[in-house]
């Protein structure tokens, strides 16, 4: 199989970047990893990944975290809303 010439490889980067910027601002997508873990992308710069177990012992536990953010909220830093 012949290497792809420079201009292929610039066209395929260009298309790469196009549906990198598809995916709409705020929304999350989910990965599974190489390793099985669970990857969150569009919370933040990087992806929060978990296993299966920790995912779900997370989310038992949401109700839980959601009262102590609110109880906890004067204290956290917050993004101003648009």
């Amino acid at each position: 199989m012949a290497e792809p010439t420079k201009e292929e490889l610039l066209a395929r980067i260009a298309e790469l970047e196009k549906q990198a910027g598809s995916r709409p601002k705020g929304s999350l997508e989910f990965r599974v990893g190489e390793k099985g873990g669970v990857s969150v992308y569009g919370l933040g710069r990087f992806p929060v990944t978990l296993y299966y177990e920790q995912w779900v012992r997370l989310l038992d536990a949401a109700d839980n975290l959601r009262n102590f953010l609110e109880e906890n909220k004067s204290r956290l830093k917050l993004k101003p809303k648009d």
